[in-house]
């Protein structure tokens, strides 16, 4: 059996304002009927993946169980982050829990927040990996890059692969830019970073103990003395706050031996910003991608997109993003839709509510009409 950890305590504001602290972007519907997380709990359903296990925020507590049962899934456990500690402690926790019901099946790690367009071949991915997880190694993960991105980490492997299609990882890559992208993606030996990760709940443990001992010692006596209340399970709050705010990557991955990447095509995106939504989404014949009730003139290359009880009515524009939620709109050429954080920092400095808190909205249909 193969538990599935769906790590869902992210607050990102990369696709503000749709996406704030107080409602972030995996609980929101931007490619269909289902959003973000309950496409991901939905995904690895099936005779060979026990119940997930969430782990999530106190704050998003009552939005992912509303969510997951929507999606008709039934998780096996709510583990309550009581601060955000990022991916190391996170996975620490769900390797501990694991353990503490004398389970030791391979735990695949995946973040809420992502899409993956083919099922059938992150499952054929994780089956291939399988063998190296239950043999004591890390697996994660390796998008095979169809472009220089500078916004995704790289891993570089060697160029020899085992009966099973794994190959060492020789090291991790953050955010190159473009002239170290295109170097890489000609190299051939690099992929992008995935996130997903499968290995041993001990194993996972083993080598944070040996490459992170301090967030390790947290996480067991937060564990150890946290409390289960139903499917909730609260790690001690004071010992997990004690834990160092830091990434799997940085923690374990980068520095362990144990370590193999399975190169993998399966329409992978982390949905880190407007440009990645709009990359996801058919465009019209002038290049617009527009949804909600939105009527345009003479516009291209363009993502508009109301969330509003408003007609959205643009004229003349080229390369433009547009978002409009019930209380916030935010215009950028689409080319600089990254630097959406900086607008999210200038309003939390002039005390903006609406930097973070969520708006009511209703989504909109898919593709509404331009003229």
């Amino acid at each position: 059996m193969i538990r599935p950890v769906i790590l869902s305590g992210g607050g990102g504001t990369r696709l503000w304002p749709l996406s704030r602290s107080g409602n972030p972007k995996q609980f929101h519907r931007l490619f269909g009927d289902q959003s973000l997380l309950q496409a991901t709990a939905q995904r690895c359903r099936g005779e060979q993946f026990g119940a997930p296990l969430i782990s999530t925020v106190e704050e998003q507590r009552l939005s992912v169980i509303g969510q997951v049962e929507e999606a008709g899934v039934e998780p096996a456990a709510i583990l309550l982050e009581p601060v955000p500690r990022n991916t190391a402690p996170a996975v620490a926790a769900a390797a501990l829990w694991a353990l503490g019901r004398r389970e030791d099946d391979p735990l695949l790690v995946m973040p809420s927040d992502h899409l993956i367009q083919d099922t059938g071949a992150l499952h054929a991915a994780v089956n291939a990996a399988l063998p190296s997880a239950l043999e004591g190694k890390l697996v994660t993960f390796g998008i095979r890059p169809t472009r220089p991105h500078t916004g995704y980490g790289y891993i570089q492997a060697t160029r020899h692969a085992d009966a099973t299609g794994a190959q060492k990882v020789e090291r991790f890559v953050e955010k190159p830019d473009r002239e170290c992208a295109a170097e890489f993606v000609a190299d051939g030996s690099y992929y992008w970073n995935s996130g997903i990760f499968l290995f041993r709940p001990s194993t996972y443990v083993r080598e944070l103990k040996l490459h992170a001992p301090k967030v390790a010692e947290q996480i067991e006596k937060a564990m150890r003395t946290g409390t289960v209340d139903g499917q909730f399970v609260r790690p001690a709050g004071e010992a997990f706050a004690a834990a160092e705010n830091i990434s799997i990557d940085y923690a374990v991955m980068e520095h362990s031996s144990e370590v193999l990447v399975v190169p993998v095509s399966f329409g992978w995106s982390d949905v880190g910003s407007w440009g990645a939504v709009r990359e996801q989404l058919p465009a019209d014949n002038q290049g617009n991608v527009l949804q909600g009730d939105i009527v345009t003139i003479d516009v291209r290359n363009s993502m508009i997109r109301s969330d509003a009880d408003m007609t959205v009515t643009a004229l003349g524009l080229d390369g433009i993003l547009c978002v409009v939620t019930q209380d916030a709109v935010f215009l950028a050429p689409l080319d600089r839709a990254d630097e959406v954080k900086r607008m999210v920092e200038e309003l939390r400095a002039r005390g903006n509510a609406c930097a973070d808190e969520p708006a009511q909205v209703h989504r909109p249909s898919s593709d509404d009409g331009s003229s």
